[in-house]
């Protein structure tokens, strides 16, 4: 279950690239801040949401947020996947699994993989507390662009 509405987001930094860490709870409480969670670096689904907000960044500038990808890959993998997609923003490693299950964004079991990231979505308002949680069952199932960026916009 996804963290519930109201309830303060988990502070946290993660790794950007191989020694290069990012502190996203610096931010928390401070400004807007749009977490997404996803199974695995340069899969399909994966890759399509990334280049959505990638193609569209223009709106999320306007929408003054900051936005993070987090998935279960190595350093490595995260940096390489930012950079051959050419993200705006960073896409966190979260390889020891400790934000994914503060935020209860783990599956226990996908297709014999033990503990890879659901696609899953936060929008923390600058007040630090979660305005939108969506998470998916099936990694298979897009998220709802549109509905990230009415909470965007929605939240303070």
């Amino acid at each position: 279950m996804a963290l519930q509405l109201g309830s303060s987001a988990p502070a946290f930094k993660l790794p950007s690239k191989p020694g290069e860490e990012v502190d996203v709870g610096a931010l928390l409480g401070k400004e807007k801040v749009v977490i997404l969670f996803f199974p695995l670096a340069f899969s399909s689904v994966c890759t399509e949401e990334m280049c959505y907000f990638r193609d569209h960044w223009a709106e999320w500038g306007n929408l003054d947020c900051k936005v993070f990808g987090v998935s279960i890959d190595s350093p490595f993998v995260s940096d390489r996947f930012r950079s051959e997609l050419n993200l705006p923003f960073p896409i966190l490693s979260d390889f020891n699994k400790t934000v994914a299950a503060s935020y209860d964004a783990l599956h226990a079991d996908l297709m014999g993989l033990k503990g890879v990231t659901k696609r899953a979505v936060y929008v923390v308002g600058s007040d630090g507390k979660v305005a939108y949680a969506w998470e998916a069952e099936i990694p298979k199932t897009q998220i709802d662009f549109a509905a990230v960026t009415a909470a965007v916009a929605s939240t303070r």
